[in-house]
């Protein structure tokens, strides 16, 4: 009996399962601690983004008092209009076939810019003549070419008024074959 009792403690102790036990408990104790800081995480940026947007008082807010400031503002209204007569010219490039028939206003700033445009209609006339009969069909038939004549209406005549300056061209009408 003591052979055995002597065999017994000289054999090592099985160990193949007690030891590994608990390694595994503490990985997967770490991995499920990630996943809930994970988780955690997720539903705090998701709060963080929910409070940054604007809620529903805050627009209801923010439309009243843009619609009351553009009720307080002044509404820009057209200036005082002057009338031109009609222009019928020959468009360039076109031997005389094509012609264009155009009816304009001109909206003025400045108290006494109407009295000088009177004063020099023959002028702005005579330049607006030179204007439209140097531009093609190409070029004033479409809407960045009309764009483009006011444009140089309006900085050609506003560069030799000297009581007031022109706003704006308006075409009431535009007649071009």
């Amino acid at each position: 009996m003591a052979e055995e009792k002597a065999a017994a403690a000289e054999a090592p102790a099985p160990s193949g399962g007690s030891g590994q036990k608990p390694i595994l408990l503490i990985a997967l104790a770490v991995i499920n601690m990630l996943i809930v800081a994970g988780v955690g995480f997720m539903l705090y940026k998701g709060k963080q983004k929910e409070a940054a947007e604007p809620k529903i008082e805050q627009v209801i807010k923010g439309e009243a008092e843009a619609q009351h400031k553009e009720a307080t503002e002044e509404k820009e209204v057209v200036g005082k209009v002057v009338p031109l007569e009609t222009f019928i010219v020959n468009l360039a490039g076109s031997k005389g076939r094509k012609v264009a028939k155009v009816n304009m206003e001109l909206e003025i700033k400045g108290d006494h810019a109407a009295e000088e445009i009177d004063k020099r209609k023959a002028q702005i006339r005579d330049i607006i003549i030179i204007i439209l009969s140097s531009k093609t069909y190409e070029e004033v038939s479409s809407r960045e070419g009309k764009d483009n004549l006011r444009n140089e209406i309006k900085d050609t005549i506003n560069s030799f008024l000297v009581q007031g300056k022109i706003s704006n061209v308006f075409f009431t009408e535009f007649i071009y074959n």
